[in-house]
């Protein structure tokens, strides 16, 4: 008897693992977005401004009716409050305006392009230290939180790294996206998996559609938006597999488009490798204009907390050289591109003028991103920190960004809220 249950019980679990993989094969048809919504999000920040011109004018937007915008980048859907990189923060953030929405991509054991962040973050954002034939095949299983016995001081943290080139895209596709988030003093994966921000929520994470590289890009041409992929870097030794080499990946990305019909000029493919763009722009030239260089060499490489002013200068100095091999778009995180006067007001920083002179279009990352900006902004705003106190001042900054800077783009982690000034700005 005790067998039968034991079998049974194995046969249950798989007939789940069946079910959630076929439903999430099953990518129900959209149209595009017609009558978006904001929500009252641009609202409430407008009503923490501090009386300005600018404020009465984007109060005087209240009532426009609101169209998407490309210059409303969903940064991987809307991840301020559904999982990241799910099919449910797509259409979150296609339902909010975004023009362009972005797929970072990444490959699976058996080399298929998908939709992650980062090569090894699935025990974050995803539920597969739940799936117990998932979970043992991490690169690091799960290992739980040590504390001191007597002062239940913590010892050592909780630890769990699961990649999506641990599994293979069938695996894949059982998956669940959750928001990205992880207790460090966890004793068991339940707890592992649970410490969202408190300036996020989990009220829409019930449901998280994971999606293939492929099935963004169905889902964005049905929406009518245009599509950012960007191509992460490996976390794995490559060429992986023994043959799969980087300039194969970046290939693969690209011909994934080509092979479904998408307009080049409704793509714009982006990586942190200079490299993979210095490929693209040699070997398809058609998507060449509107490739982006995703630029981190601006802060440290180590803690990747600071911006490197050695680095920084030397960025301003090839600006020129950049524009002269065919790059048209860098985006640099938004500190970069701001700076104090000496009366402590936000204007372009010495790297923004310099990507302007050289005839460098400029997108930049990350807003709402941050949590709450009475704290002063955090690390997307170090330059200016001094100057954010509040949570109005995020159009305040946004406003530098697009009338003094010249972005043609922002990502954000709520597209509300730059949909919502790009209208009002036109």
């Amino acid at each position: 008897m005790k067998h039968l249950i034991i079998l049974s019980c194995l046969a249950f679990t798989t007939a789940i693992h069946s079910a959630q993989a076929a439903n999430l094969n099953q990518i129900e048809t959209v149209k595009p977005i017609k009558n978006i919504s904001l929500g009252p999000r641009p609202f409430y920040l407008i009503d923490q401004m501090d009386a300005s011109e600018l404020k009465t004018k984007l109060l005087a937007c209240s009532n426009k009716k609101m169209k998407p915008s490309t210059f409303s980048i969903g940064h991987r859907g809307a991840p301020m409050q559904f999982p990241e990189h799910t099919r449910e923060s797509y259409m979150a953030a296609a339902n909010m305006g975004a023009g362009i929405i972005e797929c970072d991509v990444t490959f699976t054991k058996d080399e298929a392009l998908v939709c992650r962040h980062s090569q090894c973050d699935l025990a974050t954002t995803t539920n597969i230290l739940l799936i117990p034939e998932l979970a043992k095949k991490c690169s690091v299983p799960f290992a739980p939180a040590v504390f001191n016995a007597e002062t239940g001081a913590l010892i050592k943290s909780a630890t769990a790294q699961c990649c999506t080139s641990d599994i293979t895209l069938e695996e894949f596709k059982m998956l669940e996206g959750k928001m990205d988030a992880s207790n460090l003093s966890a004793t068991s994966v339940e707890e592992f998996m649970q410490g969202t921000a408190n300036w996020r929520t989990d009220l829409y994470s019930g449901t998280g559609t994971v999606m293939t590289h492929k099935e963004s890009i169905e889902l964005f041409k049905q929406l009518n938006v245009k599509m950012t992929p960007e191509l992460k870097s490996a976390s794995v030794l490559m060429p992986f597999n023994t043959n799969f080499s980087q300039q194969q990946y970046a290939k693969k990305m690209l011909e994934e488009y080509i092979a479904l019909g998408v307009d080049p000029k409704q793509v714009y493919p982006q990586s942190f490798d200079i490299e993979d763009v210095r490929y693209w722009i040699k070997h398809y030239p058609e998507f060449a204009k509107q490739t982006v260089w995703l630029d981190d060499v601006v802060y440290k490489d180590d803690a990747k907390e600071a911006l490197d002013i050695t680095a920084y200068q030397s960025q301003i100095n090839n600006m020129a050289a950049y524009k002269a091999e065919g790059i048209h778009y860098i985006a640099p995180p938004m500190f970069t591109l701001l700076e104090l006067d000496s009366s402590n007001n936000v204007v372009p920083s010495q790297y923004a003028k310099a990507a302007n002179a050289a005839g460098i279009k400029l997108i930049t990352w990350t807003l709402e991103r941050s949590g709450l900006l009475k704290n002063h902004g955090g690390w997307y705003y170090q330059t200016i920190n001094d100057s954010v106190n509040h949570e109005g001042d995020m159009f305040m900054v946004l406003d530098v960004l697009a009338k003094q800077v010249g972005i043609v783009g922002m990502f954000s982690d709520w597209p509300a809220t730059t949909t919502y000034y790009d209208n009002c700005m036109n």
